[in-house]
Parts: structure tokens; C-alpha cells; sequence
């Protein structure tokens, strides 16, 4: 019967002495309210009514969901919903130590972080106008980083990230910037097609030129060629003229027969080749001998130029 009694205070005493630390977290100690050792995972022993378990502490990752409020620099209400993620920096026996006694519990620390964080965006935030916001939301989580590392250390944590995952602002100026984008639009769009106009245009007024310029040139050369053709035509009447007035003389003809049958045929060539012209000839003798003189001295004025 007294070993029964020395047995179960026995095993009292072993079971108050054993503390097991489940893994990923780390027991405190204290010895009459004061700091005496940390516990890691696995099997532990403390003394009983003397050593206490002050706080149990995970050193996992920890996230939280945040909601907030902040007002930009031109009086604009923005709202943010942010998760952030943080951890104990370390299980080393000093950054356990911040961890356990810097709070009061982890109620009094979640608000310290939460209050911190907003702080720290609403500050950013007021420096910046509401259509900036939408574009810095990375400059934002790296300003809370850097204002944040240091504060968090001296408390035994560390921010592993900060992710903003909602931005809005109130529904009016939803709406306003809703219309901006709009106009915007339709403005770039209105430079567009103006500006696709204006290479239509272009490209229409180079083609117009180019097309004048090849006409012009066609033109000048038809013409180049229409005055050579009829230099060659006239080179060819003189030779003929020529090798017909000598056959003449040999012939002891008069010369102006030549001239009257070229105005003959002239005529003829009139008569034929006119569409609907009405051409009045003088066909008497006198308007005949008349027109013989006037070729005669157009003749002897040639030859006198020959001869000067």
C-alpha cells in the first residue's frame, strides 16, 4: 500500500514534467514569471510548480487579410484588400524572446502590424494623385517593405510579402475615370483615322503627281519626236524638190510646174482628209496665176537666202 502512495505522486510529477512541442512551433520557459529557456519540437522536460510554459510560438508562415482606407494627394478615396505574410525571423533564442514579450498576446501585436502596414500605404498614398494609384501598385508593397523590415525585426518577425490584390475607389470617380478612358479612346482613335486619312490623301496627290509627271514626259517626248518626224518629213520634200528640179531643167521645163503640182496636191490631200470643213478656193485664172506668183517668189526668195 505505500508504494502505491510513493507510485502516484510519482507519475503526477513525470507527467507534470513532460512537455511535448509540437513541430514548427517552440515552447517558452519561465521560472516564477521570469525568462528561463525555450523548448524546441519533440520531448521536454521541465521542473513542475517551479518551470511554466509562458507561450507556445509557431515559427510557420503566418498570413492575414487586410481591409483598408487611404486618401491620395487630390482628395480621392482609395480602398485596398492586401494579404500579407509574415513569419518569426528565426528560432534563435533572442528573436523568440522579442516574439514572447514584446505583446502583451498575438491580438495586441496582429493590430500593432495591421496599423503599421495601413500607416505606412496611407502615407505613400497621399503623396500620389487617384489616376497614379492604379499604376504603382508595386512601388506600393516596396515602400511598406522598406519602411517595415526594420520595425518588424525588432520585433522578432519578418514580412515575407505583402500582396495588394484589390483597388477601388468610389463609385463616382469609377465613373469619371470611366469616361476619361472613353474619351481617350475615341480621341486616339479620331488620330488614327486622321492620321491613316492624311497617308491616303499623300500617297493620292503622289500618285496624281507622278501620274502628271509621266504624262508630261510622255508628252514632251511625242512632241520631240512629232517635231523630228516633221523636220525628216521636210528634209524629204526638199531633196525630192531638189532632184526634181534638176530633172526639170534637164528636161528644159519650167521649174514652177513643180510648185503647182505640190499645191494640187495639197489640195487634194485637203479635200481628202477634211471632215465636214468647207474650204473656198479660187479656181479662176487670175486667182491661179495669182497664186503661181505669190509660190514663184516664195521660190526666189528661197534661192536668194541660199545664196547669201
Amino acid at each position: 500500500m505505500g508504494a502505491i502512495f510513493i507510485l502516484i505522486p510519482a507519475l503526477v510529477i513525470l507527467y507534470l514534467s513532460i512537455v511535448i512541442v509540437q513541430q514548427g512551433n517552440v515552447a517558452v520557459i519561465t521560472i516564477f514569471g521570469k525568462y528561463s529557456r525555450i523548448m524546441t519540437p519533440g520531448l521536454n522536460f521541465k521542473i513542475p510548480f517551479i518551470e511554466f510554459v509562458f507561450r507556445t510560438i509557431s515559427i510557420q508562415n503566418r498570413s492575414a487579410e487586410l481591409q483598408f482606407q487611404a486618401i491620395t494627394n487630390d482628395q480621392a478615396n482609395v480602398y485596398f484588400k492586401a494579404m500579407l505574410l509574415y513569419t518569426v525571423t528565426d528560432n534563435s533564442e533572442d528573436q523568440i524572446k522579442n516574439v514572447a514579450f514584446k505583446f502583451i498576446d498575438q491580438a495586441n501585436f496582429m493590430q500593432a502590424l495591421v496599423r503599421s502596414i495601413e500607416g505606412s500605404i496611407r502615407s505613400f498614398v497621399a503623396t500620389k494623385k487617384q489616376a497614379e494609384i492604379l499604376g504603382l501598385r508595386n512601388e506600393i508593397v516596396d515602400d511598406v517593405k522598406a519602411n517595415l523590415d526594420h520595425i518588424l525585426n525588432g520585433w522578432g518577425y519578418h514580412l515575407l510579402d505583402l500582396q495588394i490584390n484589390d483597388i477601388t475607389f468610389d463609385e463616382e470617380i469609377v465613373k469619371s475615370m470611366s469616361r476619361v478612358v472613353a474619351s481617350n479612346n475615341l480621341k486616339a482613335a479620331a488620330e488614327n483615322e486622321g492620321q491613316a486619312l492624311l497617308i491616303t490623301k499623300t500617297k493620292g496627290a503622289e500618285a496624281d503627281g507622278n501620274a502628271i509627271r509621266i504624262s508630261a514626259e510622255a508628252e514632251r517626248e511625242a512632241a520631240r519626236l512629232r517635231g523630228q518626224g516633221l523636220a525628216q518629213f521636210r528634209e524629204e520634200i526638199a531633196k525630192g524638190m531638189a532632184v526634181a528640179a534638176a530633172e526639170m531643167e534637164k528636161a528644159h521645163l519650167d521649174p514652177s510646174i513643180i510648185l503647182f503640182s505640190l499645191w494640187t496636191e495639197t489640195m487634194r490631200q485637203v479635200a481628202q482628209d477634211g471632215k465636214g470643213n468647207v474650204i473656198f478656193m479660187d479656181g479662176s485664172v487670175e486667182g491661179f496665176d495669182k497664186t503661181m506668183k505669190q509660190m514663184m517668189a516664195l521660190n526666189q526668195n528661197s534661192e536668194n537666202k541660199q545664196k547669201k
